[in-house]
């Protein structure tokens, strides 16, 4: 195969035995994927840092026997740090911050093999569903240059999907790996709670709505990678159970005949798109083809409260990051080096009282039990993972004059993501339909705490069944 077509048939495992096989080098692979985000990334704003060098210089260094030598690949630019890079997190207060450590899923991603040549963009702390950071720019959607890539893992969302790269990190704390996959027409899965160690510096993210994981082009690389980053770190505040076997050889299983509960409405009360529903309708079709049983079902779950619940959550969250870094760095906070929604946000977030923060903790991890209990009469819940096809840019904008618009505009957008961010259990996106004009829709599955492997059974079916990867957006 030529280069070309190696990065646009080829997933991380493929590009991996390629390696080991000597049909290509490390070398190769990595100068290749520069070559092409140097030409993509103007029109996409994908990558924000590039760490071209050590990348080269690694190449040469690759350890032929790790799962997925010499493949290139990006982080995030939020949580997940890389020494020596700038950590910015989409915000103008970090502009010059430099991160002076690995994290450990950084240090599991290059045992690996991966070669990590740069970095990409995020919102602004990764607080809302669209990559439109002020300090970098708006990265914008491979199928639709003038739409969301969805957020907060955009720029990585973007990268694959242009076939610059097969994977790529990214972090879940409402969505944020799942709301990128659907926009982008990617697989997405937020791990399970607790799967992947946060440390060495971080235990949790506002009690554990937050999870580090990967997006990616097939299901067998993000089953390989989860099985490269899983399991905890010494000082892990705690850990999910480890799985049966290794998530690799599950996702090579058959699910079986699973019991799956089906439904289109938000739980907010908010309108979901009919395209979104169509995904809905048409995926249920096709899993009783498959052999599945498919009911129309729901949790009966109170919208208000939860919201309430989840937004003192994430207000108070957003407060303390920012007083967090204020004070880590020595740095006195300014309101202009901030969004106006981030600021408007910390505000709020300042108003959050210990038993108002502890109530709402008490709200989810009831939701938590509500939603275990309604997986004891099915495997799977499925849903849209949006309430609409990718937006426009500059939907979730926040006027001076209505600071938090952008937030209520996003609560409409992804009503179904956070969810599972409240409860822990492990949820992904599949993307199986587009709309007429081209643009990916997905389907969300949410398994019961720790069963990841269920939901890479079923994916990996589906995959077969109506397979993704040959479909490629206009910029690629």
């Amino acid at each position: 195969m030529s280069f070309d077509e190696i990065f646009l048939n080829c997933d991380a495992t493929e590009m991996a035995r390629l390696v080991r096989e000597k049909q290509v080098s490390a070398r190769e692979l990595i100068e290749t994927a520069i070559s092409r985000a140097e030409r993509l990334n103007p029109q996409l704003n994908a990558i924000i840092y590039w760490l071209k060098e050590e990348a080269l210089n690694l190449a040469d260094k690759v350890v032929p026997d790790a799962p997925f030598a010499g493949v290139p690949f990006l982080m995030k630019d939020i949580l997940a740090t890389v020494a020596g890079t700038p950590q910015v997190s989409g915000s103008r207060f970090l502009l010059d911050n430099v991160a002076d450590f690995d994290t450990h899923i950084t240090t599991r991603f290059r045992k690996a093999g991966l070669n990590i040549f740069g970095k990409t963009n995020t919102p602004e702390f990764g607080l809302t569903c669209t990559t439109e950071p002020e300090v970098f720019g708006a990265c914008r959607n491979p199928w639709d240059l003038a739409r969301t890539t969805g957020g907060s893992s955009g720029g990585a969302a973007a990268a694959i999907a242009a076939r610059i790269v097969p994977a790529a990190h990214g972090n879940d704390g409402g969505g944020s790996i799942r709301i990128p996959a659907s926009c982008c027409g990617l697989f997405g899965l937020k791990p399970t709670r607790g799967r992947v160690s946060m440390g060495p510096r971080i235990g949790d993210i506002m009690g554990g709505l937050v999870v580090e994981g990967v997006l990616s082009r097939s299901v067998r690389d993000t089953a390989a990678l989860l099985d490269v980053i899983s399991g905890p770190e010494p000082g892990d505040p705690y850990y999910a159970p480890p799985p049966d076997e290794p998530f690799a050889l599950s996702a090579k299983r058959k699910p079986g005949r699973l019991r799956i509960a089906a439904s289109t409405l938000s739980f907010t009360g908010v309108p979901v798109h009919d395209e979104c529903k169509e995904a809905v309708r048409n995926t249920a079709k096709l899993l009783e083809g498959l052999g599945h049983h498919v009911e129309e079902k729901a949790p009966d779950i109170s919208g208000e409260l939860v919201s309430q619940a989840f937004i003192a959550v994430w207000g108070a969250g957003c407060a303390a990051a920012i007083d967090g870094q204020s004070k880590l760095l020595g740095r006195k906070l300014d309101p202009g080096k901030f969004e106006t929604m981030t600021w408007a946000l910390y505000e709020m977030g300042k108003q959050v009282g210990a038993s108002d923060y502890l109530m709402a903790m008490f709200v989810l991890q009831g939701l938590g039990r509500e939603l275990a209990a309604f997986l004891t009469d099915f495997d799977v819940w499925m849903t849209p993972t949006v309430a609409e096809p990718p937006p426009v840019l500059g939907t979730f904008d926040s006027p001076k004059d209505f600071p938090l618009q952008g937030l209520f505009r996003a609560a409409a957008f992804c009503p179904f993501t956070g969810l599972m961010n409240a409860t822990g259990q492990p949820a992904m996106n599949v993307p199986l339909h587009w709309t007429a004009d081209g643009l990916p829709v997905g389907v969300q599955f949410v398994s019961r705490y720790a069963d990841e492997a269920t939901l890479l059974k079923l994916a990996t079916q589906l995959e077969e069944a109506r397979p993704w990867a040959d479909r490629l957006p206009p910029v690629h």
